[in-house]
């Protein structure tokens, strides 16, 4: 019995020695591996095909129902000029909605009044003609909307995919060349690819600074796009002899 006991342990010993044995030898052929890291960044300059523009009409009353009224019929008229303006419908959405109250800052905290209630109605326009910025701006202007949020010039998806692609092979270059500048250095060539890790995004151009001023002129207003920043991020790992 004790004689089957000792083989038995002794087996077990063979086999994890084996085993160990064989990680061990793994871990010397991946050390002994010969690596390039790089992490490169492409990118592709673009002028936008797409502009979203943020508008908004506010009005004020003592009366909540008769600021919510008003801001009704302006904004009615405000989709109602977008509409005859050739805007389909799906390019246009409401994207906010508030009613709330404004104290009166005279008084002490526990006793301040409601002064008026001021009523926000804010809908996104995203447009495909980036020239007509302007005239839309100067469209809903003078057909109740009385705030600007934002301007931003962006791509669209077909755009973005394409772009995306370019800058990838663009970033694939860059880290080409920086291996093999690396590897000639060193006295390596480079012999394949281990690893390839991808990241990155695209970044749009805003415009923010439209101001709704009184007896503005009647010269359209001027929105130029800038150009929109693809970029693509790429981090790989060379094998070299």
């Amino acid at each position: 019995m004790m004689q089957k006991i000792v083989l038995c342990s002794l087996a077990v010993i063979l086999v994890l020695s084996a085993v160990l044995g064989s990680a061990m030898a793994q871990d010397n052929t991946t050390s002994s591996e010969k690596l390039i890291h790089t992490s490169t960044t492409g990118e592709v300059l673009a002028r936008p095909d797409q502009v979203e523009i943020s508008l908004a009409v506010q009005t004020e009353d003592a009366n909540a129902q008769v600021a919510q009224r008003r801001n009704a019929d302006l904004m009615a008229s405000t989709f109602a000029a977008l509409e005859r303006a050739g805007i389909p419908a799906d390019q246009i959405k409401t994207t906010g909605y508030n009613i709330y109250p404004v104290y009166d800052s005279t008084g002490s905290i526990l006793g301040q009044k409601i002064r008026l209630y001021r009523v926000t109605n804010t809908l996104q326009v995203t447009l495909t003609d980036t020239s007509s910025a302007g005239e839309i701006l100067d469209l809903g202007v003078a057909n109740g909307v009385n705030q600007v949020n934002y301007i931003s010039f962006t791509l669209s998806e077909t755009q973005q995919k394409a772009l995306r692609s370019e800058a990838l092979r663009d970033a694939m270059v860059r880290s080409r060349s920086d291996a093999d500048a690396v590897a000639s250095a060193g006295g390596l060539t480079i012999t394949g690819i281990k690893e390839i890790i991808v990241s990155g995004g695209y970044y749009p151009v805003a415009v923010s600074d439209y101001r709704i001023m009184d007896g503005a002129g009647s010269a359209p207003t001027p929105v130029v796009p800038g150009d929109v920043t693809v970029t693509a991020s790429v981090t790989v790992t060379y094998l070299c002899s």
